[in-house]
């Protein structure tokens, strides 16, 4: 079953928690791999994607997050050992728990369950498929919770250019919505789509009137709100009698609930928190993505040469990250 099977690992270590992003110690240390459980795989990192969570869970804000621990959540590589059937498949994955409740993908080689694994679509560049995770898995979830989107139903993205606001497009135009995104400034959408996007800007444009005149009166079926109380507002007074909405992100914790507004509209409130999912079970929702990514319909983040590092210089990569980069940032153990 073991093929294989090298004798230490390098990886990032977190040794305990950071008093701010900005003072995160992250150095490379090698350290001996445990023996394999017969349902485990350990996959050979080609590269993996650094996340907000990453860096987030290294100064507390999430206080479940063990230390010391490898960080990590999105992966792509080969499987070297374990599930014979899996031995020398090019696979990536992502998970709720990886990294922040256990040793995750930020090093060389990750022990993960076979079930969590999913092989890379044809066609899709190993650094591309290490980007694929926590913003696909993120706006899948909140879709499937909230009820997917039917042909002709309107699906309002805020923040549409974040890269789970891409990724929701991405999969609302793939269902066949009619999909509108809300930007800060310029009122253009930068992601794939399977159609016509129609972007709005919250400087420029009053949201909820131009949501009612793009939907003949209607409003927004689905509000995927994935920046929070910023947005709220103008998420609510954009929803259809009977509309949802999914929220996956707060930066203050408390806004006004409208109560009457709520239960007169039939509204139904969603929260996504895909720390809460395991591996297996981001595995299954990214098995369902892959018939996506495999037809054209779905297509991973470009991964520009400026936004790879390798693990000595994952500081930087981590700052870059924080900042706001729109880039997708990955970590490349081979480099």
């Amino acid at each position: 079953m073991h093929n294989d099977m090298p004798d230490s690992v390098k990886a990032l270590r977190l040794a305990h928690k950071a008093p701010s992003y900005q003072e995160i110690e992250l150095p490379v240390a090698k350290s001996p791999l445990r023996a394999l459980a017969s349902d485990e795989v350990l996959v050979e990192i080609h590269a993996a994607a650094v996340n907000p969570s990453d860096a987030k869970a290294a100064t507390g804000l999430m206080p479940y997050a063990v230390f010391p621990r490898t960080p990590g959540r999105d992966y792509a590589g080969r499987v070297i050992a374990g599930v014979p059937s899996l031995i020398g498949k090019m696979v990536f994955g992502s998970s709720g728990d990886l990294g922040i409740r256990r040793d995750g993908s930020h090093a060389s080689h990750m022990i993960v369950e076979a079930d969590a694994v999913v092989e890379i679509p044809p066609g899709i560049d190993v650094k591309e498929a290490a980007g694929i995770g926590v913003p696909f898995v993120t706006a899948s979830e909140g879709l499937q919770r909230a009820g997917l989107p039917v042909p002709g139903e309107n699906v309002l993205i805020l923040g549409i250019n974040g890269k789970v606001g891409q990724a929701a497009a991405q999969i609302a135009s793939w269902r066949g919505a009619n999909v509108m995104g809300v930007v800060r400034g310029e009122a253009r959408y930068i992601g794939h789509a399977n159609g016509p996007v129609a972007v709005l800007s919250a400087s420029t444009d009053d949201v909820p009137h131009r949501v009612r005149e793009l939907t003949g009166g209607k409003g927004a079926d689905i509000v995927f709100n994935t920046v929070g109380d910023p947005f709220y507002d103008i998420g609510q007074k954009s929803m259809a009698t009977g509309g949802r909405a999914i929220f996956i992100s707060a930066v203050e914790r408390y806004v006004t609930f409208d109560l009457l507004a709520f239960y007169k509209g039939r509204h139904t409130y969603v929260g996504v928190d895909t720390i809460s999912l395991n591996s297996v079970e981001t595995g299954a929702i990214l098995k369902g993505l892959a018939p996506g990514f495999a037809d054209g319909f779905l297509k991973p983040f470009p991964i520009v040469r400026n936004a790879i590092y390798p693990l000595e210089c994952a500081h930087t990569a981590y700052q870059t990250v924080m900042g706001s980069s729109r880039d997708r940032v990955v970590l490349v153990p081979g480099e």
